[in-house]
């Protein structure tokens, strides 16, 4: 028996993770990356919570998102919120959590046709 739906047109979905690399639609990607509902992954150039910034965050409403799942590394790490600013004025959700359940979150999200932007820290202890 299938257990994963198949793939929607268009939709992105993470296929695969490991330490350090992500594939999306069994494209591998290393670093960090954001990853929409629906168009090209972006590099997402932040290997650590320490190393984010404003514009980090404020490039993700290029996606017009109405959320964002956060992965913050192989742990839970909360990114100040002063960084997410640019979110939260937009309207736009947040949800943290470590990049592996990020994964899946934005997984089951991007199935139901959400429009999430998964933006993901390596899941590497640095």
């Amino acid at each position: 028996m299938k257990f994963q739906p198949d793939r929607a047109e268009g939709v992105n979905l993470i296929t695969r993770h490991e330490p350090g690399t992500v594939w999306v639609n069994a494209q591998p990607h290393e670093g960090g990356i954001a990853i929409p509902w629906e168009g090209e992954p972006r590099d997402w150039r932040a290997r650590s919570v320490q190393e984010l910034t404003d514009e980090h965050f404020a490039q993700l409403l290029e996606f017009r998102p109405e959320l964002v799942i956060f992965g913050s590394g192989p742990r839970l790490r909360f990114a100040p919120a002063a960084r997410l600013r640019a979110l939260i004025e937009a309207g736009v959700g947040v949800e943290t959590m470590d990049t592996a359940a990020a994964c899946r979150t934005y997984n089951v999200l991007a199935s139901e046709g959400r429009r999430v932007v998964a933006a993901l820290l390596p899941s590497v202890t640095l």
